[in-house]
């Protein structure tokens, strides 16, 4: 009995360690979508080919529809990756897809970019 307490709480140290060093995701979901740190719903573009590494929307598109930023040397967790835009500055994408937010959403939980120009989407869990 000691030797099997002794390893259920190796097991259970060994796991906290490893959380410890895990990189937390840059959203999360929230009914259904993804949201940002701040709370703000995120979108995805349909001319952002996915796994591309690249995001087509810059300038004045960017203006409007800010990216995710990432820090340059930031670890990507599981789903997420990070790709470097037109500007040099890093962007969080999920499931290959950069992720954006839209200026005219005012609160958490808006969600008025959906369907902008039918180009931009919710981004999904």
């Amino acid at each position: 009995m000691p030797r099997l307490m002794s390893a259920l709480a190796l097991t259970a140290l060994l796991g906290a360690c490893a959380q410890m060093g895990a990189s937390p995701a840059p959203a999360r979901a929230a009914d259904g979508v993804l949201t940002g740190p701040n709370g703000m719903t995120l979108y995805t573009f349909d001319r952002d080919a996915a796994g591309s590494g690249k995001s087509v929307c810059n300038g004045p598109c960017a203006t409007n529809w800010p990216p995710l930023a990432a820090a340059a040397d930031a670890s990507a967790p599981a789903g997420y990756s990070v790709i470097t835009r037109d500007d040099g500055k890093a962007q969080w994408a999920y499931q290959g897809k950069p992720l954006y937010y839209w200026v005219k959403d005012a609160k958490p939980g808006d969600r008025t970019g959906d369907g902008v120009n039918n180009a931009w989407r919710l981004a999904r869990p």
